[in-house]
């Protein structure tokens, strides 16, 4: 790098100590790529500051060109002004030898290329999907640069049918070839427009005005060279339907469109998603004959996704797509949208009767009646909220049959229950799902929340200062529930158990007790560690870190305790270590020694007992803790990042 450095000094780019420092930088790094594990990261460090270098030194040239222009001279390139993108392509490519599967790497290695419109992207594309012929993204991206950089589009199209070829059962593929060939059609169609092309007459002789030429150097990305045209089969400038004049592009299209659905669906014949896909283009795009190709693949779509409730699902809301794209709709188009929508529903229970389907079904029908804030829909149906009620009336009858039929599910009873709550029919909300819960769903937890939700929302809205009795049922219906669920599906039951009596401390004691005698015979070793967290975070807002301290200390003398539980704990000591407390300090450390003593292995334990010992510890004790790092992982990775902590 000599003659680079000394280029960069005579040109004053950089001073004598710059350079000297540069150099200790690039000493480093290179050391580090060539001791015996080099880690991934140590790549990537190394071209963040050669490109931090690189545009330090572009600032200073544009500088010094400015005032060599001032002078009525020019800055002539040199060296300088190109080794330092050498640089980094020379790092990528090392790093890319080393770690070949990276996808990562190989898409940052090429974003630079593609930056820097370096000679090599060529060769680094073919190097990377020769390495990854399987990943499609690579075929996409290698496409796309040739469509959209080189305007190369036989370059384009070849990629992306040999990406197909290699990756034939990838949806992505298939979708962007399309975008691709009816962006360049598009494109064709553009150019013949700007050339003032008329289209029975290939060989007319165009005067353009001044405005004109200044639109087509602007536009400059669209005039492909005129052989390209040559390309698309097919295309016949004079085609004529009825005698009429066509537009042999969107003939063109339709042509195009068709083949590659007939190819996607081939290649991929149980995927419903890239179905969608095309119908959301073809929604998009102008096409002649449209409106007969959209009816032809959607009945090929019925054909074959007719038994899946997915596509019904799909159907309907089709039916309301104009509503989230138009916003101007009156009140009665909207309606008779949605109306169609349940036509489509209602015809799909004929065919598909099943426990899904009456879900899918009962969802749409709840989120038309409540528009969520946040929904897509909600401005929208906020305008017919007079006329929603007409719709509880299509709930009311699709859970008298999905009843009828066994169709129930957790689902269904969940949006359905929740409906005659949200409708203030408390009383029949409380004892359907007392039924449920006592029947066929007696072990849904989310069931089991409703319920003792409706609950408490029954005996407060009687009083404001719940009586013992009151709580006393509450916590028996409670106890009731978790005796039919296990922890990690019963999980959102003792956090709502926890919320509800952290004020009543003689409930919140028993539900701690049942909690510890449940965990202790836990199988799993991380099981509830959500909820310890929850009772001890209660009790530190309760009665300080002394009674938080007793509690966890509980929980860690139970067999297996987690690991996520022990960081909850380390946290609380070690925040209040922070602000000077030495107790808390005292009581991380052995925290963090008992943690060690189970999971010594893990490197962010040694990482985050180092951090602390830096920030209040001292030296020896930082010194103390790194070694033992040093000595217990044996790993690279970790030491430097304790090093950099």
């Amino acid at each position: 790098m000599v003659e680079e450095l000394d280029d960069m000094e005579r040109r004053r780019l950089f001073s004598r100590p710059e350079i000297d420092e540069i150099v200790r930088r690039r000493r480093d790094f290179e050391y580090r790529l060539k001791r015996p594990r080099p880690i991934r990261q140590d790549f990537l460090d190394y071209v963040d500051y050669e490109s931090k270098v690189d545009h330090l030194r572009l600032l200073r040239k544009r500088v010094l060109a400015a005032e060599l222009r001032r002078n009525n001279k020019r800055w002539k390139r040199s060296l300088s002004d190109f080794a330092g993108v050498k640089r980094i392509v020379d790092i990528y490519r090392l790093a890319t030898i080393k770690f070949k599967g990276d996808m990562d790497l190989w898409f940052r290695y090429l974003e630079f290329c593609r930056w820097k419109r370096h000679g090599t992207m060529r060769k680094v594309l073919a190097k990377a999907i020769r390495y990854h012929p399987k990943v499609p993204g690579l075929w996409i991206y290698a496409a796309a640069w040739e469509f959209d950089c080189n305007l190369n589009v036989t370059s384009a199209r070849s990629l992306m049918q040999s990406g197909l070829r290699a990756c034939p059962n990838s949806e992505d593929l298939w979708v962007e070839y399309l975008r691709m060939e009816l962006t360049y059609l598009n494109k064709l169609k553009a150019r013949k427009a700007a050339l003032g092309e008329d289209s029975g007459k290939e060989n007319k002789t165009v005067e353009m005005d001044e405005n004109a030429k200044q639109w087509k150097e602007d536009n400059i990305d669209l005039f492909m060279p005129l052989s390209e045209k040559e390309n698309v089969e097919g295309f016949d400038p004079q085609e004529q339907n009825a005698g009429k004049k066509t537009d042999a592009f969107q003939e063109r299209s339709s042509r195009v469109f068709q083949t590659i659905y007939r190819g996607a669906v081939e290649a991929i014949p149980s995927s419903m998603n890239l179905c969608k896909r095309f119908v959301e283009i073809l929604d998009d795009v102008e096409l002649s004959h449209s409106d007969k190709l959209r009816e032809e693949i959607m009945e090929d779509i019925r054909n074959r996704f007719s038994q899946e409730e997915d596509y019904w699902d799909w159907l309907a809301k089709l039916q309301i797509r104009n509503c989230k794209m138009d916003k101007e709709l009156t009140r009665e188009e909207i309606l008779g949208m949605l109306l169609k929508a349940v036509q489509v529903y209602e015809e799909a229970l004929e065919i598909l009767p099943s426990a899904k389907m009456f879900s899918v079904y009962a969802k749409f029908l709840m989120d038309t009646i409540f528009p969520e804030d946040d929904d897509i829909q909600s401005s929208i149906f906020m305008n017919i909220k007079d006329d929603s009620l007409e719709f509880s009336s299509h709930m009311m009858e699709l859970y008298q049959k999905a009843e009828s039929s066994g169709c129930i599910n957790e689902d269904l009873a969940y949006h359905y229950v929740s409906f005659l709550v949200r409708m203030d029919r408390q009383d029949e909300a409380s004892k359907l799902s007392e039924k449920l819960c006592n029947g066929e769903l007696s072990d849904s937890a989310k069931m089991w929340v409703l319920r003792i939700s409706i609950e408490m929302k029954c005996m407060t809205n009687k009083s404001v200062a719940l009586g013992k009795n009151d709580l006393q049922s509450i916590f028996d219906l409670l106890g009731h529930a978790l005796t039919r669920i296990d922890i990690p599906e019963a999980e959102c039951l003792w956090l709502m158990g926890v919320k509800f009596f952290s004020n009543k401390k003689k409930f919140f004691e028993k539900l701690v007790s049942s909690f510890i005698m449940v965990l202790a015979r836990a199988p799993l070793s991380d099981s509830g560690h959500s909820i310890s967290s929850a009772i001890v975070n209660c009790i530190m807002q309760r009665d300080g870190i002394a009674g938080a301290r007793e509690m966890y200390k509980r929980f860690l003398a139970l067999p297996r305790p987690s690991l996520a539980f022990y960081k909850h704990c380390i946290d609380l000591e070690r925040n209040l270590a922070f602000i000077g407390d030495n107790d808390s300090l005292m009581n991380a450390r052995k925290l963090f020694e008992s943690v060690l003593s189970i999971y010594n292995q893990h490197g962010g334990l040694w990482q985050d007992y180092h951090s602390m010992e830096v920030k209040v510890g001292s030296s020896e004790t930082t010194n103390a803790v790194y070694w033992r790092a040093r000595k217990t992982l044996g790993d690279a990775s970790w030491l430097s990042a304790l090093r950099s902590s």
